[in-house]
């Protein structure tokens, strides 16, 4: 029994390898070079431009980041496990990394990392290695005591990396403060019931702010994943010039 469970494991740790080496990567040309984009899991990406990295949320492992680079900076956006991995930071090699991220993260945090972690709340910005970094807001609708994510604990981020504005949702519903972007090239945009928002409401929030390019991503909620081919349906229906991209977030899907 405990071979089968071991071979079992193996097998997980092999396909999600497997899986993560051959995800797509994304290039976009800014005026002075190019930003590539990997897809990592669920709301896990790394961002590469003129040889620096630039990892959020790492999540899911190790195995998912072999042969990738190590990180120049880190931005987290939220407490939770799949935000805040400590196991996955661990694994990896952080040494040369600097932390960003909202003050209830860097509290969970302790030793090197702590020493490392710059504190931004939302609406605070800075510049560090040729990126602007601005905390956005990101929470629940209603607010209320009880609330997944209430807000100012965790942080949305825009990422101005040359002459382009990319927009990280972190876990939020449809909030005043994202519709209210403006002049996004990239936007990722979580959907997944009960943590953040539906389809419908993504898709409302995307047709006001109107991103040039949309990535779905953290979209498996409690009862599997959002049906993102259906809110590219929703937002093109209604704004064929939005450039949504649907990529492959998990192993499964």
């Amino acid at each position: 029994m405990k071979l089968k469970t071991i071979s079992l494991f193996i097998l997980f740790l092999i396909s999600n390898f497997s899986w993560s080496q051959n995800s797509t990567i994304e290039t976009h040309k800014t005026n002075n070079g190019e930003i590539k984009i990997k897809p990592i899991l669920h709301s896990s990406f790394v961002l590469t431009y003129n040889n620096k990295t630039v990892y959020v949320d790492p999540y899911g492992g190790a195995n998912l980041y072999v042969g990738l680079k190590s990180p120049d900076i880190i931005l987290i956006t939220d407490t939770h496990g799949d935000h805040l991995d400590l196991a996955t930071l661990d694994s990896l090699d952080t040494s040369k990394a600097i932390f960003i991220a909202p003050k209830a993260v860097k509290d969970q945090l302790k030793g090197t990392y702590f020493d490392k972690t710059e504190v931004l709340a939302n609406g605070q910005g800075i510049h560090r290695l040729g990126f602007f970094i601005k905390a956005i807001s990101m929470y629940n609708l209603p607010e209320e005591a009880d609330s997944k994510h209430p807000k100012g604990r965790g942080n949305g981020y825009i990422l101005t990396v040359d002459n382009k504005n990319i927009y990280i949702s972190g876990d939020t519903e449809d909030i005043p403060e994202m519709r209210m972007l403006q002049n996004i090239d990239i936007a990722f945009i979580c959907m997944n019931l009960p943590y953040t928002m539906d389809i419908k409401q993504a898709a409302s929030a995307v047709l006001e702010f109107q991103p040039k390019i949309v990535y779905p991503f953290h979209y498996r909620g409690k009862d599997g994943f959002s049906d993102v081919k259906e809110f590219k349906n929703s937002v093109n229906s209604k704004n064929n010039t939005i450039d949504v991209r649907l990529l492959k977030w998990y192993p499964t899907n």
